[in-house]
């Protein structure tokens, strides 16, 4: 009986840890629009730094300093997407420029 018993309560462990991490991310406005979710990463970039230093102090660990990270997704992103646009403008004309010099290419090939 007690064999039967330990999968059932090692799911009934797992499932209720899957939906408290749910609920967590639902209440702190991670499931939300992207403002809320930006608003969310601010709010945790500024409050785990102290609560993970005052929980090494308790327990006398030492951790390296936290690196400061500055990283705009939107910047990146709109970054990508003026990269892209600008190959897929430039393309036309170096296509035919590729074109003439493969054209001189094979022709000096030829002769």
């Amino acid at each position: 009986m007690a064999a039967r018993l330990l999968p059932a309560a090692k799911f009934l462990v797992k499932g209720g840890l899957a939906g408290a991490a749910v609920y967590v991310a639902y209440d702190q406005g991670l499931l939300g629009s992207g403002i809320e979710g930006a608003e969310a990463l601010k709010k945790a970039q500024e409050t785990l730094p102290p609560a993970i230093q005052e929980w090494t102090d308790y327990l006398g660990w030492e951790l390296p300093a936290t690196p400061k990270i500055d990283f705009s997704l939107s910047a990146s992103w709109n970054k990508g997407v003026h990269t892209v646009m600008g190959a897929l403008s430039a393309a036309p004309s170096r296509a035919c420029e590729y074109t003439v010099e493969g054209w001189k290419y094979v022709k000096d090939l030829m002769k």
